[in-house]
This record gives structure tokens, C-alpha cells and sequence, in this order.
């Protein structure tokens, strides 16, 4: 694995159109590859959100249908996925009950979504117990959670766990009563916006270098793993 990697977070409004939408991704690939970057992130939801309850389930493929099969055969490098591959999201999403993180040529990446950026307790999981380099949260914060506390939790989460984030976010209004705040970012170990577009709704990617050295210098300088006390202590 190289020291560095050009990684890149890519930013949209995704509508309940999914040809629209997959057009709009096809684009910010062509973009990201044009800079160099070598790993993309799409944000939550980028290939359909619903005008109304129940749309998505209408054009649900099953796990082996025509996406997936597409996919499978573009996938060419080696990343182990354990287990295969009103916003109350608990209505229509089933929580997941495991701590993802994944080898890649692009480092330890641990993977969460959206609403885990506020449980701290598993970015620490997946620093201390898992590895994890580089973080990603591929998210639809809403607009008034997001002007509120998106940016204060990403660099919350980089600076607690010594780990790069990368936050893809989905933005602006994607229908009548659904509009996400924005403001896709990549920060550093030490806390520090490297990638951020200049229009916070506008879409487009993000783009910053990952150094691994960076990782390993923060850590030894602040080494927090070696300070941390385990749960058990604060009973």
C-alpha cells in the first residue's frame, strides 16, 4: 500500500429517479478519476430517495439482482466484507447488529452511516478494537441537525480517534418535504478540513491526500491507545 492516496467525496441531490440519478454519479466518476483520486464515496441514499413512503420498496432489486451482478464484475480488487456484501428511519431501515471495517488498498476503512456519527462508542470500537485508519459516513444530515452539529461531530469523531473521515453528503431538496444540509468533508487526524466544496449544496466532489504518515505521527505524538482506560474502570 502506497503512503498516500487521493480520495475524493462526492456530494448530490438525489431525487426519486434512479436513471437521474445514477446519470449524476456517472459524471462525478468521470470527475474524481480526472483528479487522480482513487477512492470515490457516494453519499447516503444516492441511487434513490423517495417522494413518498413505500417508492423504494416498489423498485427494490433482490441482493443478486442486476446492480449487484454489475457491480460484482467491475469490483476487481480484493476488500473482505465480513458477512457478504419524519426521518424516522427506524420504520423503514433495520439497524445493523455488526461493527463493519474492511482491508483496502486505501488503508483500514471503518464503515458507519449518517445517524452512527452520534455514538461516539463505535468510532471508538472500530479505532481501538478494529484498526481503523480512514472513517466513512456517508450521510443525509438534515438541514437544521446539520447546520447544528455535522461539522462539530466529523471533527469530533477524526480527533478522538486519530482516524481520517471522509463524509459524503447528500444536498438541497430532493423533493417537497425532504431537503439534507450538505457540506461534504475530509478531515485529517489532527481535526483539520482538507476537502470541502466552496458551495456547501452545490454538486460536486471533494477532493484531499491521504498520508498515512500523518495517521502514524498524530498517534505517536498523542498516544491515546496507550492512556485509554477500558469501560470496566469508570464503573
Amino acid at each position: 500500500m502506497s503512503n498516500s492516496v487521493r480520495v475524493a467525496a462526492a456530494q448530490m441531490t438525489s431525487v426519486n429517479d434512479l436513471s437521474a440519478n445514477f446519470a449524476t454519479c456517472s459524471r462525478l466518476v468521470q470527475e474524481a478519476v480526472s483528479v487522480g483520486a482513487k477512492l470515490l464515496c457516494f453519499p447516503e441514499n444516492f441511487s434513490y430517495v423517495s417522494a413518498k413512503a413505500g417508492d423504494s420498496l416498489k423498485i427494490a432489486e433482490p441482493l443478486d439482482g442486476p446492480i449487484m451482478k454489475k457491480y460484482c464484475s467491475l469490483a476487481r480488487f480484493d476488500v473482505d466484507v465480513p458477512g457478504g456484501a419524519v426521518y424516522k428511519e427506524s420504520s423503514f431501515t433495520e439497524a445493523g447488529k455488526d461493527i463493519v471495517a474492511v482491508d483496502s488498498p486505501f488503508g483500514r476503512l471503518g464503515l458507519t452511516v449518517c445517524y452512527d456519527l452520534r455514538f461516539p462508542e463505535l468510532y471508538q470500537q472500530l479505532r481501538f478494537h478494529h484498526d481503523a485508519q480512514v472513517l466513512l459516513v456517508p450521510a443525509a444530515f438534515t438541514k437544521v441537525t446539520g447546520q447544528a452539529h455535522w461539522e462539530v461531530l466529523l471533527r469530533a469523531r477524526a480527533i478522538e480517534t486519530q482516524c481520517y473521515v471522509i463524509a459524503a453528503a447528500q444536498a438541497g431538496e430532493h423533493c417537497e418535504n425532504k431537503e439534507s444540509y450538505g457540506d461534504t468533508l475530509i478531515i485529517d487526524p489532527w481535526g483539520t478540513i482538507l476537502g470541502r466544496l466552496s458551495d456547501r449544496l452545490a454538486t460536486g466532489i471533494a477532493v484531499a491526500d491521504i498520508e498515512f504518515s500523518v495517521i502514524d505521527s498524530v498517534r505517536s505524538k498523542m498516544p491515546i491507545s496507550q492512556h485509554r482506560k477500558p469501560i470496566e474502570f469508570w464503573r
